[in-house]
């Protein structure tokens, strides 16, 4: 919700999986969220980050390691260590 000078005032912005589109409820407290770096050629960081959040559904099944790898890969931060098997 946003007040009249357009400001957020909300006391709870919800967040979501970043490996399963689902929405992390505020009782969740096996999530978490991690944020990358960004850094630009010569290896300095940028003052950006990447954010992602795991759902504590992901880590009980112990899919966050392996959720961690795939969404990073795909953003470019790692090369070659995630790849899908059927």
């Amino acid at each position: 919700m946003e007040n009249e000078r357009g400001e957020l005032v909300d006391l709870y912005v919800p967040r979501k999986c970043s490996a399963t589109g689902r929405l992390i409820k505020p009782d969740d407290h096996a999530s978490v969220q991690i944020s990358i770096g960004k850094v630009d050629e010569q290896g300095r960081y940028t003052g950006e980050t990447q954010p992602y959040a795991l759902s504590g559904f992901i880590r009980a099944m112990g899919e966050g390691d392996d959720s961690f790898n795939r969404l990073t890969q795909k953003d470019g931060f790692l090369k070659s260590v995630w790849s899908a098997s059927r």
